[in-house]
């Protein structure tokens, strides 16, 4: 994965982090939950077609970004905290090169086959 890639995806990790330091709760909120969107990997238990979707809810930046949003419109600062855990967790780990899953296998992404 290109450098300018993986830096622009670090900078949305660490608007993530600045995000979560506005909200008035405990930082172990993040750190604790920061790696509980790959719960969506439970999906391949099934086969690949259902993980590929359970995974991509749990690592699809607009649907991150929508509940924070609708942590803002209803002014829940725990609804906040999960669009921003799940924004920060996918900007993580595209940083590291494991993009939204296609149907063929938990390796291929859009980025490219993980392991290339």
């Amino acid at each position: 994965m290109k450098t300018s890639l993986k830096l622009e995806e670090l900078a949305m990790l660490l608007l993530g982090i600045y995000l979560f330091s506005q909200l008035h709760l405990s930082w172990w909120w993040f750190i604790g939950l920061f790696f509980a969107p790959d719960i969506g990997m439970l999906g391949y238990a099934v086969n690949n077609k259902v993980g590929a979707m359970s995974y991509n809810l749990f690592h699809h930046k607009f649907v991150a970004i929508a509940i924070y949003f609708l942590g803002i419109f209803l002014t829940s600062e725990i609804v906040q905290m999960i669009g921003i855990v799940l924004f920060s967790h996918s900007s993580f780990d595209r940083m590291l090169g494991y993009g939204l899953k296609l149907k063929k296998g938990f390796k291929f992404t859009h980025l490219g086959e993980i392991g290339n």
